[in-house]
Formats: structure tokens, sequence, C-alpha cells
């Protein structure tokens, strides 16, 4: 099987080179995963703005999402990137895995968006009607259902690249569950 390589800045198109410089300025490197995408010419930019689209939910509720979908789907890049995200935004390391279980025991709303979230991911999305209403009766919104999809396809695209070209993970690998 070919192995897929992680471009440089050297390798990449010029439009992508800008992005790598920005990214560099901004994390301080080019995670492996975004570099990835740069193989296309348009992959990386559209990814970018894909995850960086406004949205109703919060950056918390966004990491709950990111965290249970890269679970669900065994992404050890995106465990180990989101376990770091997660706690920069206020997460515990407990809070962390119980999340990656689908459930996040002492917020009741976060909870019932861990808990929609792993149903839509595990069934492909075709949830559970009682998780869904949960998820409405915890406060959530007809718009946070729909950026809560978005937020669920955005780290599935991350899931599958890296599932598919195994490069190497640049972040703290991520406890085991």
């Amino acid at each position: 099987m070919k192995t897929i390589s992680v471009p440089t800045r050297a390798t990449v198109s010029a439009s992508n080179q800008a992005i790598f410089d920005a990214l560099q300025a901004k994390l301080g490197f080019v995670p492996n995963l975004y570099a990835t995408f740069a193989h296309s010419e348009t992959a990386l930019g559209n990814y970018l703005a894909l995850q960086n689209a406004k949205s109703s939910l919060s950056a918390k509720e966004r990491e709950v999402i990111n965290l249970v979908v890269s679970q669900v789907n065994d992404c050890r890049y995106c465990l180990a990137a989101h376990t770091v995200l997660g706690k920069m935004v206020g997460f515990t390391d407990a809070q962390i895995i119980n999340i990656r279980k689908g459930h996040a025991v002492a917020d009741t709303q976060l909870d019932a968006l861990a808990q929609l979230t792993r149903s839509i991911t595990e069934n492909r999305g075709k949830p559970d009607a009682a998780l869904t209403q949960a998820f409405f009766d915890a406060g959530y919104t007809e718009a946070s259902l729909i950026d809560t999809l978005m937020v669920i396809g955005d780290k599935i695209i991350s899931n599958y690249l890296h599932s598919t070209t195994q490069i190497p993970v640049d972040f703290p690998q991520a406890p085991a569950i």
C-alpha cells in the first residue's frame, strides 16, 4: 500500500503556503492533519472554512461533538488533538473521558448533546428519537441541531482522512478507554 506523505510548506501550492503561514503564526506549527489536506489545491481552505464557520454552538459544545465523534470513529489523531482542545475550553481529564463515552455527567445540557451526537454517529444519521427529544428538552433548538450535524460532518471528514492516510499524530496521545 502506498504511504501518504505529510506535505511541507515547500511542497504545496502558493495558496496553501499562505494557509500554512497563517497556521504557523496562529498555532506555532502546522498540524499534520491540516497539512495532509494540502495535497489538494482546495481541500485545506475548504476544510478550514467549514471548521471555522459561525455556529450557534459554543466552543465547549463543539468540543463535546468532536470528542464523541472521534471516539465512535476510533480516530487516534482527532482524539489526541481534541483532548488538548477540550482542556483548553475547560474540561478536566475525567470529563473528557466521560464525554468520549457519550456522557457529560456534570452538565445535563452537554450530556443531552453528547448522547445525541453518539447516537447520530453510531447510527449513521438515524438517531434514537428519545435522544433527539431529550436534546430539545435540554434547551437546544432546531438551529442547534443543524449546527450539531455540521460539526459531526466536519469531524467525520477529519476522522476519515486520518483513518485512510494514517499520517503521524503530532499531539500527545489520548488515553485509551
